[in-house]
């Protein structure tokens, strides 16, 4: 982690998907290098690796999705490789965090996901945080010969042989579904322990568990996005009862743009939110920014968007 994250961080989505193909994909490193100008603390890409055509189960909360929510583009949309990109990303900024939000890492084989996101960590000197969580698309799952109903404790499963392999230089791991002696797996991590993993989802037991063994932070999910407050008291309560008693998890939460009569972004009415719910707990605002298409003003607004953060938390 950076050595200001005692300070609250101003995070923001990389848009790395399209309802149909762009001429070219130029304009996303162009984004990034903004962020990483700008002065924003950490950038998202988001994943998908397939699509089947029952989209409207992203709206349902009992599988995953969220009440009301609606996939932005269509089967036939074109979403970018979320560790691909951020290779990408890493070579052209410096200091901007680089994250997924989320990445359905069951669907990668564990040791090659160790492998990649060490190797990025590496290269980026340490800049990588992994959001992590199950998903809600049946299709994706069977597309990678995985079973749906199994996904969190494959998640699970996942994440522990990441840590094994980060973190131990000749490596055991045994489960009930994988065994391994004596392996070494190098490099190691810039970032001590690992890299940073945060855990998406509400408050239930098998989140609540999955953050107590693997989280840096915590990604609130439906009812815990919505009251960021109550979700935070819970989930500290349902975390003590896996045995992480003292709570030095960081938490998301995300606030919307607002805008003037004239459609410019309002930063005084946009940050007002925040000294609310930093005082909740939420560490890591997420902002949904949609940047200007001419460069010198896109420049301009976001450098006055993160000034304006500042002035409010610190």
């Amino acid at each position: 982690m950076t050595a200001d994250t005692a300070l609250p961080q101003l995070s923001m989505g990389l848009t790395t998907f399209a309802a149909e193909a762009p001429a070219d994909w130029d304009w996303l490193l162009d984004h990034a290098r903004l962020y990483d100008r700008a002065g924003v603390d950490r950038l998202l890409v988001s994943d998908h690796v397939a699509f089947g055509e029952r989209l409207e189960e992203y709206g349902r909360p009992e599988v995953g999705g969220v009440s009301g929510g609606k996939q932005p583009t269509g089967p036939d949309g074109h979403w970018l490789e979320p560790m691909t990109v951020l290779s990408a990303v890493c070579g052209a900024t410096t200091r901007v965090r680089l994250g997924t939000n989320i990445l359905q890492a069951a669907l990668r084989r564990p040791a090659v996901l160790a492998k990649s996101a060490a190797t990025l960590d590496v290269l980026s000197k340490g800049r990588l945080d992994l959001g992590v969580g199950v998903g809600w698309q049946r299709e994706e799952y069977e597309a990678a010969g995985l079973e749906f109903e199994g996904r969190g404790k494959l998640l699970d499963h996942t994440l522990a042989v990441c840590r094994t392999l980060w973190r131990e230089q000749r490596a055991d791991f045994a489960d009930d579904r994988l065994r391994f002696e004596a392996v070494h797996q190098m490099p190691k991590p810039v970032q001590r322990g690992g890299v940073p993993v945060w855990v998406s989802g509400t408050v239930n037991r098998a989140v609540a568990r999955r953050l107590a063994r693997f989280g840096s932070g915590w990604i609130p999910w439906g009812p815990a996005a919505a009251d960021i407050r109550e979700g935070i008291a819970q989930m500290r309560r349902a975390v003590a009862e896996f045995g992480r008693e003292d709570w030095d998890i960081q938490v998301v939460g995300t606030i919307p743009v607002r805008r003037d009569e004239e459609g410019r972004v309002d930063c005084k009415a946009t940050f007002a939110a925040v000294p609310g719910i930093v005082e909740a707990g939420v560490t890591d605002v997420r902002v949904p920014w949609k940047v200007a298409a001419d460069p010198g003003q896109a420049e301009d607004e976001l450098t006055a968007f993160v000034a304006a953060f500042r002035d409010v938390t610190r």
